[in-house]
């Protein structure tokens, strides 16, 4: 992050923001007992899927899409990577700055195999979305059951009860 040293009590509102970032990371974290889980750092995004394909979504407003590099490695592995760039504030002071610049990196692991060459990417409205086709060794397929030596027997109609 950026920080800006303007008037008198600057250097002291940069202590304050650091210690607040290093309190979000250290409570940031999913569970106090997993000290190897942390709440992912980057931007948000959602996944789900269908029969045929994954979908996600990735929050990146104001990120350059040509400078977005998407890539599945091993059938079922994502990186996103990107970056987004700091405002030039010439002569004006940060009052609070929530939006992070820089480089980021989303990397997760997916729940089925896709096929790396017919994945799909937009970006609209500062949203990136994703298309992972699945690969078709993990799509359901309907088998059908033969059987030369089975001969229907004959059907039971009940009777008159007497």
């Amino acid at each position: 992050m950026n920080r800006v040293r303007r008037g008198p009590f600057g250097a002291l509102l940069n202590e304050v923001n650091t210690m607040q970032e290093d309190l979000a990371r250290l409570f940031g974290r999913v569970s106090p007992f997993a000290a190897s889980v942390v709440a992912p750092t980057g931007p948000p995004l959602n996944v789900w899927e269908d029969d045929q394909a994954l979908f996600v979504e990735v929050d990146v407003p104001g990120v350059d899409p040509g400078k977005i590099d998407v890539t599945v490695t091993e059938g079922n592995q994502l990186s996103i990577r990107g970056a987004r760039s700091a405002p030039d504030l010439q002569g004006a002071t940060w009052v609070r700055q929530e939006r992070p610049t820089g480089e980021f990196t989303r990397e997760l692991v997916l729940p089925a195999l896709v096929d790396a060459d017919r994945v799909e990417a937009r970006y609209e409205q500062g949203v990136l979305r994703l298309t992972l086709p699945k690969h078709e060794a993990v799509k359901p397929r309907k088998i059908q059951v033969n059987s030369p030596t089975f001969t229907p027997g004959p059907t039971f109609t009940p009777g008159p009860t007497t």
